[in-house]
């Protein structure tokens, strides 16, 4: 009884910041939005594919922002650095496919944007030199906030622990006290637009 109880306790936590974190990005200017989406990607492409363990260009696991996520225009100024970049493609069961992504697109379940490219196979992540993640709120060892689907818990858990995975932020985003369940899987490093690239120590 003691587990349930904590379990829905930290379920009812990250309910809570979520929607706070989503009200917050909600009302940012855009005029601020736009410029820290550029500076956090300028930071990723300076600083975070450092943290790979082999040298550029990489094979990055990365993501399309949604118009609420930080890094607008991640996928294409990756490409534009001569890195080969894997997209998700989401599935009926809610898993993420990987596809290659050179620069055509098309509307994939749920309207989220994907690669016109076929898809490489849930594993293909398991390839990536580096994981770039969204997320809403990252804790200070690294525990991330994701939407609530669970899409990302099933995917990072194929990554090799040495794999670097790196989330950005908006300011105010990090750090959070993100309650951390037993399938959750840390990220290594947050980019932020004031504080650039933290590493992180994941539990």
């Amino acid at each position: 009884m003691g587990f349930s109880y904590q379990h829905n306790d930290s379920r009812a936590q990250k309910v809570a910041l979520r929607r706070a974190i989503l009200a917050a990005r909600r009302n940012r200017d855009p005029a601020v939005r736009a410029r820290d989406d550029v500076t956090v990607v300028n930071t990723l492409l300076a600083t975070g594919v450092e943290s790979a363990p082999t040298r550029s260009p990489l094979t990055v696991a990365a993501y399309f922002p949604l118009p609420d996520e930080p890094g607008a225009g991640l996928p294409d100024r990756l490409v534009a650095a001569g890195h080969r970049v894997l997209l998700p493609v989401l599935l009926p069961d809610a898993d993420l496919d990987w596809a290659p992504y050179t620069g055509g697109t098309v509307a994939g379940a749920r309207g989220i944007t994907q690669p016109v490219e076929p898809g490489l196979g849930r594993s293909a992540i398991t390839r990536a030199d580096l994981v770039v993640v969204p997320a809403l709120a990252v804790g200070p060892t690294g525990a991330r906030l994701g939407r609530g689907g669970g899409s990302y818990d099933r995917a990072l858990a194929r990554v090799d622990r040495s794999t670097p995975v790196v989330a950005l932020l908006y300011d105010g985003e990090w750090p959070h006290h993100v309650p951390q369940e037993p399938h959750d899987r840390a990220v290594t490093a947050v980019i932020t637009p004031t504080g650039g690239l933290t590493r992180l120590e994941p539990r």
